[in-house]
């Protein structure tokens, strides 16, 4: 599961598989937990025509590689990414594992409507 942080204005500043931000001292884990918002990014994106041909033509970055995330490719060389914040929740799908789950969550919900 991708998580993002966001500014005050509602870009992301940063994507992450692991936990962000880390809460590095653990004995004052509580204040920052309860002062902070954790994220899951869901991932859906609107991109104009001429920003998808200057993103094809701008190079892999390090943070892309160590996350293995592209949006980070953008956010390295200065492009911002607007966020919007929903209570909708989602299921991944990144592995032929994933699919059947989805399938199966899918066809459940079929069942309730």
């Amino acid at each position: 599961m991708v998580k993002v942080v966001i500014d005050k204005d509602g870009f992301a500043i940063y994507f992450s598989r692991s936990r962000i931000p880390f809460v590095r001292d653990p004995s004052n884990k509580r204040p920052v937990l309860e002062a902070h918002t954790f994220y899951k990014h869901i991932g859906l994106y609107g991109y104009t025509k001429d920003f998808l041909f200057t993103f094809k033509n701008l190079p892999t970055s390090n943070l892309e590689e160590a996350e293995k995330l592209e949006q980070l490719r953008a956010i390295e060389q200065g492009y911002k990414i607007k966020t919007i914040i929903t209570k909708f929740d989602t299921v991944g799908i990144d592995t032929p594992e994933d699919l059947e789950r989805a399938k199966l969550v899918f066809e459940k919900s079929l069942k309730h409507d």
